[in-house]
């Protein structure tokens, strides 16, 4: 048990400067509906933020995992240097051949109303990348006070230039149009003041790690780099697959539905909005993931490794149900801040959310999987998973898109996640096998489901009642609590924090 409670605490280290900086990125886009009143006026702003995902892949070509993986094997100050130095001879070839197609990715982006979109999306992926080892140095050497530091600190400038260009200014300039703060401020650049202040705290990050970055030496070892890079290659195929499972349907969006522009444009805003509500269960994931990966490798060689493996999935499942059920039974609380202080039409197609949601809880699960292909450097067949989910959901955001829409885009994506995560977990079984508590896990995830179905059913009793819908979602969240503390009791017993409340 002593594993998990590090890898709990590990979590909330990491997982608190994550789930701040994913957090209050969504949150600043769950904003636009207040700065913004007509979703179609945030549409590339969107297609920016699809981009750089696919963008980041490449720049950081599984360099990280690659680092937690040979740093089991290898001297961890050499493998390092060689990797930090890839990195960045290979940021300034990549950063110049997008400048040099700056046009090209303007025009089939659409974005031809903002190019200097484009330029400062460049400057985030660039400085971004070259904050991507120094921070799993420091998930390596355990350090999370650190990396939450670092974390939130870049979390504070970018919020903080957001909200004084977009929210001060604006106001200051209103009352006092000739004062001197004028010439910083351009009301021309608009929502763009979100990348500007995306890069702020990207540069000031980078500064923040100019101690871990000095530690790098200037020694190249071209033996272990091409080790690596034949471990890695296959992590950029899953990678990029897995950029087209999350960013296609947004990204493909204008050019799939047989709409006028500016109603395609309305539609894309409000799938975005609907997208990043679902998404608060990828934070955690992502608070999870940073760390579970140093977490999996450093304890690959203990005896009973799968064990320990298969515990920790049975808590993140129930840690995601916990994450369906908030977004799914309160989803009427998102739709009256929608109505009430922005625009309803923002409230539109909330209906899809638990859709995503679950779906991306099964992306969840196989990120949990995926331990079994790293630890047995078969990164091949996670290839071959994420390249298949690929041609998943191209072919249903096509086919489904121009039918139904945003809905479409969704059904595109949970499908695609349940088929990533049933085969890794079928070729996991094979080659790395781990007793998870397989039935356990579906009944979880099913009753949560029946749960937000109860909760749909009972509110047709006073339809477009808050206090009902929240009255009776907090009674269905609580039972589901109560059932889970029963049926874990013994589990929950041995946390040291926990063990008054329950009997062993």
């Amino acid at each position: 048990m002593s594993g998990i409670k590090k890898l709990a605490g590990q979590t909330l280290w990491y997982g608190v400067p994550t789930i701040a900086s994913r957090f209050l990125g969504y949150l600043m886009n769950m904003a636009l509906p207040f700065f913004v009143t007509m979703p179609e006026k945030t549409a590339d702003l969107v297609q920016v933020y699809t981009i750089i995902p696919f963008l980041n892949v490449l720049y950081a070509y599984g360099m990280e995992t690659a680092y937690f993986r040979f740093s089991q094997t290898h001297d961890r100050q050499k493998l390092y240097s060689t990797l930090s130095i890839s990195l960045f001879f290979s940021s300034i070839l990549f950063t110049l051949i997008l400048l040099l197609c700056k046009g090209a990715i303007t025009g089939a982006a659409d974005l031809n109303n903002h190019p200097d979109y484009v330029l400062w999306m460049i400057a985030i992926i660039a400085v971004d990348n070259l904050n991507t080892l120094p921070f799993a140095k420091l998930r390596q050497e355990d350090r999370p006070k650190r990396y939450a530091f670092a974390r939130i600190a870049g979390i504070v400038i970018n919020l903080s230039v957001v909200i004084f260009f977009l929210g001060v200014m604006p106001q200051i300039l209103q009352s006092n149009p000739d004062i001197f703060l004028k010439n910083i401020y351009n009301k021309d650049v608009g929502l763009g003041y979100y990348l500007l202040g995306n890069l702020c705290g990207s540069v000031f990050t980078l500064i923040l790690l100019s101690k871990e970055i000095r530690q790098i030496k200037f020694s190249f070892d071209k033996v272990l780099w091409k080790e690596v890079m034949k471990y890695s290659a296959p992590l950029i195929i899953v990678g990029l697959g897995g950029m087209v499972n999350d960013v296609l349907s947004r990204l493909i969006y204008r050019h799939a539905v047989d709409l006028p522009q500016q109603q395609a444009d309305h539609e894309l805003g409000i799938f975005a909005n609907i997208f990043r509500i679902a998404l608060l269960i990828t934070i955690l994931i992502q608070a999870f993931r940073m760390a579970a990966e140093p977490f999996f490798f450093n304890k690959s060689k203990d005896e009973n490794a799968q064990r320990t493996y298969a515990r920790v999935m049975k808590f993140f499942v129930i840690a995601c149900c916990f994450m369906f059920l908030l977004i799914g039974l309160y989803l009427d609380v998102f739709k009256w801040i929608f109505i009430t202080f922005a625009n309803k039409r923002w409230a539109e197609g909330l209906q899809i959310v638990p859709l995503l949601a679950l779906g991306n809880i099964f992306l969840g699960i196989y990120y949990n999987l995926s331990v079994w292909y790293k630890l047995t450097n078969k990164n091949t067949y996670g290839a071959v998973i994420t390249i298949i989910g690929a041609v998943i959901t191209i072919v249903l955001n096509v086919l489904l898109i121009p039918k139904l829409h945003y809905t479409g885009a969704a059904i595109a994506t949970f499908t695609c996640y349940l088929f990533m995560m049933i085969s890794s977990y079928l070729l996991g079984q094979k080659y790395y096998p781990v007793p998870y508590p397989v039935k356990k896990l579906i009944a979880y995830l099913v009753l949560v489901v029946l749960i937000y179905l109860m909760h749909l059913g009972i509110n047709k009793i006073y339809p477009n009642h808050l206090w009902f819908s929240l009255t009776t979602a907090t009674l269905l969240f609580g039972l589901f609590t109560w059932f889970v503390t029963k049926v874990e009791a013994k589990e929950l017993a041995k946390i040291p924090m926990l063990a008054k409340y329950f009997k062993k």
